[in-house]
């Protein structure tokens, strides 16, 4: 009898789990993501203290923020993470509700797969589930006129609705008009092919005074002061020069010694020197500029120069500042001094030094392109600042995805509580075990209005059956209207949604749920980041055993 001999397939050191073990352990590892961030969705949501290897801290409830922060190690706990990254930029809010709707749909998912539901069926179930709900969102969404009066109301309670879960809610009477002012500036001379870019609106971050100074300024805004104390601090009707070379003498890359055998030789040495340094600042005179804002350095004797000549400059500006000046103020970006002419120069009504809190920052306003914006954010603290921005940033997504895309849905999970209606209705067309899968998602859709009610104090179950009884009723636009404690009409409320973000929180959080319920067997190396049994050093992912 002749022995077998083993094939190895896999290498000694690689774990292997399979079947529904492998199910189990990546649905646990997404839903333990998912609570993570539970707890910060909605007006009434906590915030989480995010403190990293170094000891910095974090203060936030974006979801972004909070997920992008954390240390994860299991790869179904990384998907969940994947989604609310997409979300945030594809449409920059929504990011809290995407990893809360992935965990849930995996959750109503694991209740079908012990009821022994094969995976597939789910999956399949869930995909039509998705378009229907995206069918909804499409049916109930409600377009916006750009041309009507009421226009801007619209995109200012947008951007309220946005803010209302955050830090700064307090102030997002008066941030919200600073946000839409700042959306619609930019998007005055966008052409039809042209993206809507929120990048083209600056922030600038200074800590000292309260959130409510938070301003729009008209023009650019540089966090640098002038570089010599003798030259102007403002200047009208500037003409401005801008260099990516230093105005310095080139060190050579190579070493290099000169002999000097006399004083005079030495002296001559040095007046080459301040020669060439003075024709650099001749140049600038010569094509009678007024300003010069320099990517490089700036030679303390040139400074000496400019200052006599009274021509303000400013150095180590960002190279992405650099491009933005030439595009608003129609300065060519220069590479050699030597090749300078008055057809290089960039023009501005008002280019001044300004004190901001402790700081002194440099503001550049009327420039030709009349369009170009600057957020000033202000807070008083680092943290706080911070916290604004990222405030801010949600909200001007909010507007600038109204902008693109003018249809609007309504808050307070009354889009949630009309899917899972529908959905509910949907699944009685259904024949076989996909009904199952299309009424898990409605329940996995119907959770975000119970948790909303949950983080503000109120009773889950009763603000859901209000919730169905008022949908049942053909009340789409109803929700959960968390000041007053009870489901009310949210058209009323002026809770304003971006229908596009609830858009990508379906497509986003369906796929994710659909791909991670389709894997049923982990093969990982033990030098991998985690354990294929359970969540790594990161925490214990692992489920009870049946």
């Amino acid at each position: 009898m002749s022995q077998q001999v083993p094939v190895i397939v896999l290498r000694e050191d690689t774990e292997r789990t399979r079947g529904r073990d492998a199910q189990r352990n990546n649905i646990m590892a997404a839903i333990v993501i998912a609570e993570a961030v539970k707890s910060a969705l909605g007006p009434k949501g906590a915030d989480k203290m995010l403190v990293d290897s170094f000891g910095d801290i974090t203060v936030s409830n974006d979801g972004a923020t909070i997920l992008k922060e954390m240390d994860v190690a299991h790869p179904a706990a990384k998907m969940v993470i994947e989604v609310a990254k997409t979300v945030d930029a594809e449409v920059g809010d929504g990011t809290t509700t995407a990893a809360i709707f992935t965990g849930e749909l995996l959750k109503a998912a694991e209740t079908l797969l012990d009821q022994k539901i094969h995976p597939t069926t789910i999956v399949s179930g869930y995909r039509k589930a998705a378009d229907k709900a995206l069918d909804v969102i499409e049916a109930t969404a409600e377009k916006v006129d750009p041309e009507s009066s009421g226009y801007k109301k619209i995109l200012v309670d947008a951007s309220r609705t946005a803010m209302s879960s955050k830090f700064v809610s307090t102030s997002r009477d008066k941030l919200s008009k600073v946000v839409v002012d700042a959306v619609l500036a930019i998007n005055k001379d966008r052409g039809p092919d042209e993206e809507l870019n929120i990048d083209d609106i600056p922030r600038q971050k200074q800590e000292g005074m309260q959130v409510d100074a938070t301003e729009l300024v008209k023009g650019l805004v540089l966090d640098k002061e002038i570089v010599h104390p003798g030259m102007p601090k403002k200047a009208e009707n500037a003409k401005i020069v801008l260099l990516e070379s230093p105005l310095e003498i080139q060190k050579t890359e190579f070493d290099a010694k000169i002999a000097i055998s006399d004083p005079t030789s030495m002296q001559s040495f040095l007046d080459e020197e301040d020669r060439m340094l003075k024709s650099m600042v001749d140049k600038i005179v010569e094509v009678g500029a007024t300003v010069v804002i320099a990517q490089k350095g700036i030679d303390d004797v040139v400074q000496h120069y400019l200052a006599k000549e009274n021509i303000m400059a400013v150095r180590r500006i960002k190279k992405s500042d650099i491009e933005r000046l030439h595009r608003t103020t129609g300065a060519t970006i220069v590479s050699k001094i030597q090749n300078l002419t008055k057809d290089d120069l960039g023009t501005a009504k008002l280019v001044e030094q300004r004190t901001v809190g402790e700081d002194k920052m440099l503001f550049i306003e009327g420039t030709k392109k009349t369009s170009v914006v600057t957020l000033l954010v202000r807070g008083g603290t680092d943290h706080i600042v911070d916290e604004v921005d990222r405030a801010l940033n949600d909200s001007l997504y909010v507007v600038r995805d109204i902008v693109i895309h003018p249809y609007i849905t309504y808050g307070g999970g009354s889009l949630a509580g009309e899917i899972a209606k529908q959905l509910r209705d949907y699944s009685e067309t259904l024949k076989g075990r996909e009904q199952y899968a299309v009424n898990a998602f409605a329940d996995a859709i119907e959770s975000l209005p119970t948790t909303l009610a949950e983080n503000a104090g109120l009773d889950p179950i009763d603000m859901i059956v209000n919730l169905r009884n008022a949908h049942a009723a053909g009340k789409v636009t109803y929700g959960v209207d968390i000041g007053k404690g009870k489901v009310d009409d949210m058209k009323k409320a002026r809770i304003i949604e971006s229908a596009l973000v609830n858009r990508q929180i379906v497509l986003s959080s369906a796929e994710a749920a659909q791909m991670i319920l389709k894997i049923d067997d982990v093969i990982s190396s033990k030098g991998a980041a985690f354990d294929a049994g359970g969540a790594g050093p990161g925490g214990d992912f692992d489920a009870d055993e049946d």
